[in-house]
């Protein structure tokens, strides 16, 4: 037996060498992280709501999320933890005893629970091992307007394009492999539950995302109505279009994609990936209400978490994509400046710039890539003449 404290809450599970779905009871340590967000958003997503709410965490494990909602959420009406493993919710029993967490408790089939609790909850947590695509279906019959959808994928390989034909399989949508793979990943995700809940007349509102080490977390408030799901995929539903050549991209709006496509800077042919969801990934106002709510939890990770919060904060209202400020000085055959004289220089010419929480070398901003790859080569240029040293022109 092995004892874990995360947050409020103290809960026993079975010793294990290796986190992986063969496990007695699932419980990944690695996780800690994105169930802190999770309990500052939900909190936050109760806090708008104003009233009290029920949650369904519907692969509980050992029961770790769930009873961390009961917790450590106010306003909270109920939680049910669910797990279709008999250890597991012999484990969540003892661990609700243990914490005085009163969950209700089930053992089902995720997409059977679903389909049975149609309209019952306000927040539905799907945090599946592996890819949650087979769950999406069944949470769009049972979500009702105002809810809040949570989604974890760890299948990051075939999101982020590794694999193309898993992503397909799953997805619907061709990946791509590029140095934004990551987010593209978190647009993949997004699309296909998007897309997938439109079937029910249902949209969705992405309230926070993001990719951490493994895996890839969303938010969606959902919306009802048949003419504003329609809408909602006419503004929020397109392509990626990337070039290799000169690393410029461009966006598509719509359900196919246009080919071929003569990059606009450089003239060759660009690559794409979609259906995806273009629009925003991260609302402002909802992350700053989490930033809000971070003094009064009792959080192990409240620094890395804080952190987190920020760049995305700041990603709220960019465009999609970013640019690795190392890949482009490679192409360009010189050093890389800091991030930080970039954004300002960027900010200078009256463009916006700001990190990318996915890269730590990258940059999202408004501007084109030929004026991106300027402000570079002025920057370069310039540190080059202070060091005196004599230098060719850089090759783009």
């Amino acid at each position: 037996m092995k004892t874990v404290k995360e947050g409020m809450v103290t809960i026993k599970i079975p010793s294990f060498d290796k986190v992986s779905s063969k496990a007695p009871v699932f419980y990944n340590p690695n996780m800690e992280l994105n169930r802190d967000i999770s309990v500052l958003a939900i909190q936050q997503f109760q806090k708008e709501k104003k009233s009290r709410i029920k949650i369904a965490d519907i692969f509980a494990g050992s029961g770790i999320r769930g009873i961390r909602y009961h917790v450590e959420i106010g306003g909270v009406e109920s939680v049910l933890a669910n797990d279709i493993n008999p250890l597991a919710v012999e484990f969540i029993e003892k661990n609700s005893k243990l914490n005085n967490a009163h969950v209700d408790i089930t053992m089902e089939d995720a997409n059977i629970l679903l389909r049975k609790n149609r309209g019952v909850f306000d927040v539905v947590d799907i945090d599946p091992f592996g890819t949650p695509s087979p769950f999406i279906e069944s949470a769009g019959y049972s979500l009702k307007k105002g809810s809040l959808l949570c989604v974890t994928a760890t299948d990051t390989s075939s999101l982020c394009g590794t694999y193309k034909k898993p992503c397909i399989r799953k997805y619907n949508a061709v990946p791509l492999k590029t140095e934004y793979c990551h987010e593209n990943g978190l647009r993949i995700l997004a699309g296909f539950t998007s897309l997938t809940l439109a079937k029910y007349k249902k949209y969705i509102k992405v309230r926070l995302a993001y990719s951490s080490q493994h895996y890839m977390r969303l938010y969606l408030e959902i919306g009802k109505g048949a003419a504003k799901t329609d809408k909602s995929l006419k503004n929020n539903i397109g392509f990626i279009y990337h070039c290799h050549n000169c690393l410029s991209r461009s966006l598509e709006y719509g359900m196919l994609p246009i080919l071929p496509l003569e990059c606009p800077q450089c003239g060759g042919k660009t690559d794409f990936s979609g259906p995806l969801w273009i629009g925003e990934l991260e609302d402002e106002n909802f992350i700053k209400g989490m930033i809000r709510l971070l003094p009064e939890k009792r959080l192990n990770k409240k620094g890395e978490t804080l952190k987190l919060l920020k760049l995305l904060e700041g990603e709220s209202g960019m465009p999609p994509t970013f640019y690795d400020i190392h890949k482009i000085c490679s192409k360009m055959g010189i050093s890389a400046p800091p991030l930080k004289k970039i954004m300002e220089k960027l900010q200078e010419k009256g463009f916006k710039a700001t990190r990318s929480h996915c890269k730590a070398t990258g940059i999202k901003t408004n501007a084109p890539i030929i004026e991106l790859k300027k402000s570079i080569k002025s920057i370069h240029n310039l540190t080059c003449h202070g060091c005196n040293n004599i230098v060719g022109p850089p090759h783009f």
